[in-house]
């Protein structure tokens, strides 16, 4: 009994630390807001917020809904740690509605904002101020060639390191998101204007910031 009972507190202990934020669950960076890109450069504003970012809510066609549109809390990863390519790679299972929706129609939008980051500061996540970014274009198998599966795996199990006990027989899939718009709102004045190609050309390094 007296087993038991430890077990079951270390169990509690553990829960509690994940909620209060003690224990890093998933593997992101630890960022302050001098880490942030000025918003004068919103190419790398817009990659910093992919590559800091661990979650979204990824938007599909819904055939089940009619074609309306259905959004769905996911993670993603866009590389290894410091070395993010900009494209969004998922793990995702057709249990669940969104890989679903994505084989029979691939449109689809990642919208991702500053805020669980915490550089926003006290601002309400709507305020201008506090980034957010949508990434329209069509939600793929990464499959294409077995390099490209080998560089989905290692962007999502080095940031999301419990997906790789995920059940076996859920037949879980990578996902990548080609980009063809991005919506970018990082201050005041309206979105700014982005190009795909600004995007990923973009380069993640110290000069990078405060532009």
């Amino acid at each position: 009994m007296k087993i038991t009972a430890l077990v079951h507190l270390v169990s509690v202990i553990y829960v509690v630390s994940v909620l209060l934020g003690m224990h890093e669950a998933v593997h992101g960076r630890l960022l302050s807001a001098k880490d942030k890109p000025s918003p004068k450069n919103a190419a790398a504003t817009a990659r910093w917020l992919v590559s800091q970012n661990s979650w979204g809510v990824l938007n599909t066609i819904s055939g089940e809904l009619g074609g309306a549109p259905f959004g769905n809390v996911v993670s993603f990863s866009d590389g290894e740690p410091g070395k993010g390519s900009g494209i969004p790679y998922f793990y995702l299972t057709t249990l669940d509605p969104t890989a679903r929706n994505a084989g029979k129609d691939q449109r689809a939008s990642l919208t991702i904002s500053e805020h669980p980051i915490g550089t926003c500061g006290k601002v309400d996540p709507e305020n201008p101020t506090c980034a957010k970014i949508t990434l329209t274009g069509k939600l793929r198998y990464a499959n294409g060639s077995p390099k490209e599966k080998e560089i989905a795996k290692k962007a999502l199990f080095s940031k999301h390191p419990e997906m790789k006990y995920w059940p076996k027989g859920h037949n879980f899939q990578f996902f990548k998101l080609d980009i063809e718009n991005i919506f970018l709102i990082d201050w005041f004045g309206g979105p700014k204007p982005l190009t795909v190609d600004q995007y990923l050309q973009a380069k993640l390094t110290e000069h990078a910031f405060n532009l």
